[in-house]
């Protein structure tokens, strides 16, 4: 089968290696140049390790990363709230975490599509889908060339996504009420001790801070916004966590300010369908959730798995692939979706007596019961 993909984040650059291995022929487009450039990073948690794993590049995703042993949620003052034991976690889904750079994430799918002659092409500007009389869909360059594929399948993310408009008629990403700071850094002498996660919650504010090494960390600082034009100031993120507890003041001294982020944070609502004709909407482009899911690179990984196997059961039949597709999927991505939009609201209330009740609450949490529901949750749909 002919695909091709709109999008080389991880989405589609994952999608291409599994229908790639599944027999099928892909190409990549990609809107940016550059697109592996900027970024924090992420913790790759089992689900996510398996899919790699099936991929055939968890060792070289293992050589990049760490293996982070606690989540330490922290209170604004550096008190322990709750430690959830990470390894407890991986042995209850057979697979470890790994923490790792985005960057250094999107380089080894790359480089496994570029050692297997999958092409893959960037700065392909003003690209839009349309379709004929007999609904079949094609993509259309700036240059009003066109490509022709029996299958389109949509990894653009949440922010511009030509694929949802496409499907849905629409694309309107939902903003969140908060930002987020994101930096990575590389430091000479070390600032941690092992692989790790530690979370600060503060009163509309939160701090992030994960060792992929104890001198590779990567980090988000986050903060209430009144509307997605009314953001703070880039430099708002130093005064604001200035006197906050240790590592944080260290680690924003020495992340380079060009290699700092600021987002607006956006979701997208779920639909009932991510396809339409011969356009399939994965990742971001279909399910965004917020970053307090954790989930969002091992979702897109999970659609990358699913998708070559949904094919192969309906040969032959495009639309009965795609029309199986969404409710494979759709009802996973959909509870880490709004479960990850009720945890903001509690992380990003801004009244202090509220606060101080959540707190005492996480402090209280069972955490083995914690650890059992989210491996059970994780690992729905999958052989784990």
């Amino acid at each position: 089968m002919q695909i091709h993909i709109i999008g080389a984040g991880i989405a589609g650059l994952a999608s291409a290696i599994a229908l790639t291995q599944a027999g099928h022929a892909v190409t990549v487009h990609e809107r940016n140049r550059d697109p592996y450039g900027g970024g924090g990073g992420m913790v790759l948690w089992p689900n996510a390790s398996f899919v790699l794993d099936q991929l055939g590049l968890l060792p070289a995703v293992a050589a990049i990363g760490g293996v982070p042993q606690a989540m330490r949620r922290l209170d604004r003052q550096g008190q322990l709230l709750q430690s959830l034991d990470i390894g407890m976690l991986d042995r209850e889904m057979g697979y470890a975490s790994h923490a790792v750079f985005r960057r250094d994430l999107m380089r080894i799918l790359a480089d496994w599509l570029a050692r297997h002659a999958v092409p893959v092409h960037y700065g392909v500007a003003g690209m839009t889908l349309r379709s004929g009389a007999d609904g079949h869909a094609w993509l259309e360059r700036a240059d009003g060339s066109t490509i022709q594929a029996d299958l389109l399948l949509g990894a653009d993310g949440r922010k511009h996504s030509i694929s949802r408009q496409f499907v849905l008629g629409e694309n309107q990403p939902r903003f969140q009420g908060f930002v987020n700071w994101v930096g990575a850094v590389e430091l000479d002498s070390d600032m941690a001790s092992e692989p790790g996660v530690q979370d600060f919650w503060g009163i509309g504010e939160r701090f992030g801070a994960v060792a992929v090494t104890p001198r590779k960390l990567y980090w988000a600082a986050a903060a209430v916004a009144p509307a997605p034009d009314r953001l703070p100031a880039f430099d708002d993120l130093y005064q604001r966590f200035a006197d906050w507890p240790a590592p944080i003041p260290a680690l924003l001294r020495q992340t380079p300010r060009a290699d700092i982020r600021l987002i607006a944070v956006h979701d997208v609502d779920p639909v009932p369908c991510w396809h339409r004709a011969n356009v399939l909407m994965l990742g971001d482009a279909a399910h965004a959730s917020l970053p307090t899911s954790g989930q969002g690179a091992a979702q897109a990984l999970e659609d990358a798995w699913h998708l070559p196997r949904c094919l192969a059961a309906h040969a032959g039949d495009i639309d009965g692939a795609l029309a199986a597709f969404t409710p494979l999927r759709a009802p996973k991505t959909q509870a880490q979706a709004l479960g990850a939009r009720q945890f903001a609201a509690d992380l990003f209330m801004t009244d202090a007596e509220e606060c101080a009740r959540r707190d005492a609450r996480a402090a209280g949490q069972d955490m083995g019961a914690l650890v059992t529901g989210m491996a059970r949750g994780w690992a729905s749909g999958l052989p784990l």
